[in-house]
């Protein structure tokens, strides 16, 4: 007796590939390839035939740094239930060719670029996502300073003391990914690179750089949105009021 044939997994809907990519964020900027415009196209065939097209601000932006925003494409989509093939594609950029072969036959980025790369890119990802967290704990901090706290009660504050906010989901959600305290047990503020507690003398150093850190990724993400929109004659898009960051 002939089993019965098992029922296909429909594609993802086109809303659910633009979803699946708003996971995946530039390392450097902590911003989702979607907000930056770095998306030129996204489509899936009713079969389950997915391709993706990525562009960036110059043709000369850093490699490392664009293969992880193809290689984490391409993990996004294909995670997809009903994803039959997936293509993610770079374009016009100097290194196209090493890193569209090498994410597609899942190489890795040392054998991408061999005879360059002296290793995988963990480090230099767990890097950029402490900027992040330092990042996120001024924006967080902000609209407590706003309110009257001082260096000493934030060194006291926990972040299960804290108003619920988008800022402080997504500094739960960094820490998190750098295995940081994360729980509302967990202190606010933290050295990114151990998790241990701002000694009291530090906080204020702490903070400082905290902001520099936040108005650093501000600022490079308002120059790469200008050099794409330059690039490829795109329209200007607004930018979110204070407090209004992406999530993800």
């Amino acid at each position: 007796m002939t089993a019965p044939a098992t029922s296909r997994v429909r594609a993802p809907s086109p809303a659910q590939l633009l979803g699946a990519l708003e996971t995946v964020r530039d390392p450097e900027l902590d911003e989702p390839i979607t907000a930056l415009g770095f998306v030129a196209s996204a489509t899936v065939s009713v079969a389950g035939d997915v391709q993706v097209r990525l562009r960036l601000p110059t043709y000369f932006c850093a490699p490392n740094f664009a293969y992880l925003m193809v290689a984490d494409a391409y993990d996004a989509v294909t995670a997809l239930p009903g994803v039959h093939r997936a293509e993610v594609v770079l374009d016009e950029h100097f290194a196209s060719d090493a890193i569209n072969g090498g994410v597609a036959a899942q190489a890795g980025f040392a054998k991408s670029f061999d005879g360059e790369a002296v290793g995988e890119l963990h480090q230099l990802r767990a890097d950029f996502l402490r900027k992040a967290v330092m990042a996120g704990t001024d924006q967080v901090c902000r609209p407590l300073v706003a309110a009257g706290a001082d260096p000493a009660r934030l060194r006291t504050l926990t972040l299960g003391e804290l108003p619920p906010s988008r800022p402080l989901d997504r500094l739960r959600q960094r820490r998190a990914e750098l295995g940081l305290p994360a729980g509302d047990d967990a202190m606010l503020l933290i050295e990114p690179a151990t998790g241990a507690p701002v000694p009291a003398d530090a906080v204020p150093l702490h903070l400082r750089k905290a902001r520099i850190t936040r108005v650093s990724l501000d600022t490079n993400g308002s120059i790469c949105r200008g050099m794409l929109r330059h690039r490829y004659n795109l329209p200007a898009v607004p930018q979110k009021p204070e407090g209004e960051e992406e999530q993800q």
